[in-house]
């Protein structure tokens, strides 16, 4: 006898609603990955990089240290990020008057360009589904993503649900020193 087949919408609904919640945070990511390799295509840039250039072409003058902070990741994360704006003549990386040790970063006339446009980007989308609900639902949302994001990159989550084991480049049984 054949095994039953699972309708997947009765399965999600029927899931702890920690799962149902990871299954939905799964889906944006996969249609931010989706979306993100469209617009390389279209436009020529992925997601991170527009989202780069939107920021610079907010705040002109940032530095790409700053410019990691507002984007929530690492500073060495962004490098390669900037590397391939800058080789693609949409970013310029420059020295600061005011102190000639600090880069700050300026968008090109052709990178002001990508920065302009709207359609069929990330951003395009999230702009239409925030239109569509209220101010409250997308300041609940904004605290819940908020808090999830800290929780992901504390110390504690880091550790979370894993015993103490040796570090990779130890053995077991043996201790050094």
């Amino acid at each position: 006898m054949p095994p039953k087949r699972i309708d997947h919408r009765d399965t999600a609904a029927s899931l702890p609603a920690v799962l149902q919640f990871m299954q939905l945070l799964w889906a944006v990511v996969h249609g931010l990955d989706k979306t993100s390799k469209r617009m390389a295509g279209d436009l020529g840039v992925t997601g991170p990089q527009r989202l780069a250039l939107r920021v610079v072409g907010l705040f002109p003058n940032v530095s790409p240290g700053e410019l990691a902070a507002i984007l929530h990741v690492h500073p060495s994360t962004l490098t390669g990020v900037l590397q391939r704006l800058a080789a693609q003549r949409w970013l310029r990386r420059v020295d600061d008057p005011r102190d000639r040790r600090r880069a700050i970063l300026r968008l090109t006339a052709r990178g002001a360009r990508i920065d302009a446009a709207r359609r069929g980007t990330v951003e395009s989308a999230v702009a239409v589904v925030l239109d569509g609900v209220s101010a409250r639902d997308r300041e609940a949302t904004m605290r819940v993503l908020e808090r999830l994001a800290r929780q992901l990159v504390s110390p504690a989550a880091k550790g979370a649900g894993r015993k103490s084991s040796p570090k990779p480049h130890q053995s077991r049984g043996k201790k050094r020193g």
